[in-house]
């Protein structure tokens, strides 16, 4: 008997600052993608080639993923810093989830934080946006957007 497979939802979006980590995960969820993705069939669902290249500015993506609904995580140490990128994210109506601290700097740390915040991320998948979270060892906090 043939199984049958179905067309995967994709929800998450792994920017190319944790390529790895997005290539571990991508390989368990069919729900999950990173830019370049040739996509794969994981649990009978399959999924898609990712739309977006690697490479792909930030003015690029950010508003191509927002429109397709996917909640981005990213590793961005420097995105409090940056009112352009918030700026990116919040004109786009942009949700994301930044992995931050020490712990971010490894494919290892950020699977930590990753799983320690993962039911959190999927409540957040389901809220509008925009906005962006930091997630650390010790909290999760939302970054406010204004310049």
């Amino acid at each position: 008997m043939t199984s049958i497979v179905r067309p995967a939802q994709v929800r998450f979006y792994f920017d190319e600052d944790i390529l790895k980590l997005a290539h571990t995960i991508a390989r368990l969820r069919p729900d999950c993608t990173y830019p370049g993705d040739p996509g794969d069939e994981i649990h009978r669902r399959k999924r898609s080639a990712c739309p977006i290249e690697r490479g792909s500015k930030d003015t690029v993506w950010v508003p191509h993923v927002a429109s397709l609904g996917w909640l981005v995580l990213s590793r961005d140490f420097k995105i409090s810093e940056n009112p352009a990128e918030r700026r990116a994210v919040r004109e786009a109506g942009a949700r994301m989830v930044a992995l931050s601290g020490e712990d971010a700097r490894q494919t290892w740390g950020q699977l930590e934080l990753l799983m320690k915040y993962w039911r959190r991320i999927e409540e957040l998948q389901r809220e509008p946006g925009p906005f962006i979270y930091l997630a650390s060892r010790s909290r999760m906090r939302l970054l406010p957007l204004d310049p």
